[in-house]
């Protein structure tokens, strides 16, 4: 009877501590920056296509975009004709679902918020799709052409061959020594 209260005492402890909600962050934007805030608080503002997306998984499980634009216009910290934006999923991680074809006006900030340190887009910029920043055009002025003609999908197209090869590797890696292993024991068993 006692290890049973007991039981029971410890079961009401471990269904309270599970009940609490676990901490979490989420996106929160306060307001939308005005196209003058948004001008001054941004790294790089263009227009441009997205030419390809690539998902890319952290260590810790987290999930971003790398997004490659090929700029049409630039207003301020892009001068090259392709520019690579990091974004999230979506959702929690203020991440903006960027749709390859479609072309945007790109405000973008340099952070660590998805990892390393890149030029980041996020929901609680005023990126926005180009034909509705109607708005913002007219506020921004005529945008200047990129200088410098650049191929970076080369660079995206590498650095995903880089990480199959080294998957490749590691699966090759392992499955040396478990067939190793293998012939060990059946050495030892004969």
């Amino acid at each position: 009877m006692f290890n049973l209260k007991k039981a029971m005492i410890i079961l009401a402890f471990i269904f309270t501590i599970g009940s609490f909600p676990s901490i979490t962050s989420a996106c929160s934007c306060a307001y939308l920056p005005s196209v003058e805030e948004e001008f001054e608080l941004s790294k790089a503002i263009f227009s441009g296509k997205v030419v390809d997306i690539k998902e890319k998984q952290s260590l810790k499980g987290d999930t971003t975009k790398s997004v490659l634009f090929e700029v049409t216009n630039t207003w301020k910290g892009v001068e090259q004709s392709q520019v690579i934006i990091t974004t999230g999923q979506g959702g929690g991680d203020c991440g903006y679902n960027f749709i390859k074809g479609e072309e945007y006006l790109v405000y973008a900030n340099e952070s660590i918020m998805y990892g390393t340190k890149s030029l980041i887009s996020t929901i609680c910029n005023r990126t926005y799709v180009l034909s509705s920043s109607q708005e913002d055009l007219e506020i921004l002025g005529e945008g200047q052409p990129q200088i410098e003609e650049v191929n970076l999908i080369d660079k995206h197209i590498r650095n995903q061959i880089y990480i199959w090869a080294t998957v490749a590797v590691a699966i090759g890696i392992v499955v040396f020594f478990i067939l190793n292993k293998r012939k060990r024991m059946d050495k030892s068993y004969r």
